[in-house]
């Protein structure tokens, strides 16, 4: 049997009322739909959470295969989506805990809903979805509403909303936030369907942008970077949006016990880094439409404290290589293994002694240098030994060209600093396998290039492998007195966040380790911001947690951090029994861990020992 059971196309203007009746009074307004509902049954070998693979599928490292690779089924880009998702946000390697100490893999049948929706005055849609399990609650009418992490697709949240959600009889409601990886290449201009598959002329798309017409190489378009947007900035109001969507769905998937509204459903708000900033950016919204928010490492700028993501990673862009090569990160993984820096590290630092940056008259005073110049902004040893892993993966510079391309409004041919995405490989020419890396963009990418056939190209490297001058760029646009840099800071204004609305609960949890987002900047700071001010706001530290759960299943990590999940699952228990039944939500937390050990040359399995005493 097909696992497709079913699959039907809401008309527009069906499911736009409905949404408009699920979110009363009478002065809601019509959701704008670009793209109708799609509805799948997922069940007899599929489900709604692992796609039909199971524990053995998503462990596996080698992705669902294509049985035609250049064309791929909406059900084959669908598996692989999850399986991509699950794997770039969760650590299921053996003995990481996941399924045994916190989680679920159970097979979740079900049917899941799809539609491309815009939000007033936005050039281009977000893509929402709503995970309806078969044993969905109606007595008690649950909506668990996430954000994706990072710049990810609209699975980019299956294995923490979506794991909790469907296993405690909820509606799972999802949005990509205006991100999302419907790549388009701009040597043709064809976009993504709603099913995941390239358009046809006419087809409704989730990022819709012209054929390039100008010089030289035809860049790819990134939805993230150049949908003319600055998504971030409305975050929250995508949140709602999905929420809104949810409602709609539970409509029409139960008409007989509607009407459902947020009078008379309860919704929870959950999300982890960029889409933990989301949830808290939905919490100030107005109206009593959300129960609860649940941040996990949030990427948020607080109204006071804090800083914002574009200061603290130009800044790491260009200082934390050097950094890295002090003595204090020996035996630092990805920072001075066995004791060594890394030769990029020396590099980096003689060539900020070059430009008189650095005053040192040895690597090592460089390197100190350079460590000392991040305290003062701000950065722990903690953060900056596991932002080495950000370091050895370039994630400082592929952010940055990011995130300095949505803030500045850039379209794809005129990125800031000369930087270009494109589909060439390292050699500039197009690949042999092309096709089959544009038909997987939707399934495979992250969101943000390189990755998944996509390259970046650093105008102002030249001929050479240096970063450097094009970081200084990225890094003017924060510090120079220019208009393109006061079109970037405006922009980053617009991310700033507001208190959330009073008495409405939040937790708000972070790594003392994070090195991507470090908490000093981000959630510590916003939940002291919030709490001084008289919001219901609880913080937890995490200590010996980092920000990618994903890399723990490399020992040399593993043996050094813990997962941040398995508190996520918790908050998210703690969330539902004071919400649903009334119960006192935990307090602040400090909380102390454990790191796993090696014995006799392997790993120990993680235990609840290593996750210190949870509130």
């Amino acid at each position: 049997m097909n696992p497709i059971a079913s699959r039907l196309l809401f008309p527009l203007a069906a499911l736009a009322a409905l949404v408009s009746v699920a979110t009363a009074p009478a002065k809601a307004k019509e959701m704008k739909l670009v793209a109708g509902i799609a509805l799948q049954s997922h069940r007899e070998g599929d489900d709604l959470l692992t796609a039909g693979l199971g524990t053995a599928g998503l462990r596996s490292p080698l992705p669902p295969a294509f049985a035609d690779a250049a064309h791929p089924t909406p059900q084959e880009l669908r598996r692989r989506a999850i399986w991509s998702n699950w794997r770039g946000i969760a650590d299921l390697a053996p003995g990481g805990g996941y399924g045994e100490l916190y989680g679920s893999l159970a097979p979740v049948p079900g049917r899941e809903y799809q539609a491309l929706v815009r939000l007033p005055g936005a050039k281009q849609p977000h893509r929402v979805m709503v995970q309806l399990p078969d044993a969905f609650d109606a007595g008690k009418r649950c909506i668990v509403v996430n954000a994706s992490s990072g710049s990810r697709g609209i699975y980019g949240g299956i294995a923490l909303a979506g794991a909790w959600g469907l296993s405690h009889g909820c509606a799972v409601a999802y949005t990509d936030k205006g991100t999302g990886t419907g790549f388009v290449d701009t040597a043709d201009g064809v976009g993504t369907r709603l099913d995941g598959t390239r358009a046809e002329p006419g087809d409704a798309v989730e990022f819709d942008i012209a054929k390039y017409t100008g010089a030289g190489l035809a860049p790819v378009a990134v939805k993230h970077a150049h949908s003319g947007d600055n998504p971030e900035a409305d975050w929250g109001r995508h949140v709602k949006q999905a929420a809104e969507f949810a409602l709609g769905v539970l409509q029409s998937g139960f008409p007989d016990g509607g009407p459902y509204t947020f009078a008379n459903t309860r919704v929870i708000a959950v999300g982890v880094s960029n889409g933990g900033g989301a949830v808290l950016r939905a919490a100030e919204l107005d109206g009593d439409w959300l129960d609860g928010v649940v941040a996990i490492s949030p990427n948020v700028f607080p109204g006071e404290g804090g800083r914002p993501l574009f200061d603290y990673t130009t800044e790491a862009a260009i200082w934390m290589s050097c950094a890295l090569a002090a003595p204090t990160f020996d035996g630092v993984a990805m920072a001075r293994p066995g004791g060594q820096p890394a030769p990029a590290g020396i590099a980096r630092c003689a060539a900020l002694k070059a430009q008189g940056r650095l005053t040192g008259d040895t690597p090592m005073a460089q390197a100190e240098q350079a460590r000392q110049i991040l305290h003062a902004q701000g950065w722990t040893d903690e953060a900056l030994a596991a932002g080495a892993i950000s370091t050895s993966f370039d994630l400082w510079r592929t952010v940055a060209v990011t995130y300095a391309s949505a803030y500045a409004r850039a379209d794809a041919g005129t990125m800031p600093c000369g930087y270009r995405f494109t589909a060439l490989g390292k050699d500039g020419l197009r690949s042999a396998n092309a096709d089959k890396e544009r038909a997987a963009w939707w399934s495979d990418s992250s969101g943000i290039p390189p990755g998944a056939g996509v390259t970046l190209l650093d105008a102002k490297a030249g001929d050479t492998s240096d970063a450097l001058p094009g970081l200084q760029c990225l890094r003017a646009l924060w510090t120079d007195k220019s208009a393109p840099a006061d079109t970037v800071r405006a922009s980053v204004a617009a991310t700033r966040a507001r208190l959330p609305r009073k008495n409405l609960p939040v937790l708000v949890m972070h790594g003392v380790d994070d090195g991507l987002i470090p908490e000093a900047f981000s959630g510590a700071a916003y939940a002291r911001w919030a709490s001084a001010r008289g919001r219901d706001v609880r913080y937890w530290r995490v200590h010996n947690a980092q920000h990618f759960d994903a890399f723990l299943g490399l020992p040399v990590l593993g043996a050094r951090y813990l997962p941040m999940l398995p508190y996520a699952y918790r908050g998210l228990d703690a969330m539902w029994a004071h919400v649903a039944e009334g119960k006192p939500l935990p307090g602040d937390a400090d909380i102390a861990t454990t790191p796993r050990a090696f014995v006799n040359g392997v790993l120990a399995p993680l235990s609840a020992d290593h996750l210190g005493r949870m509130p």
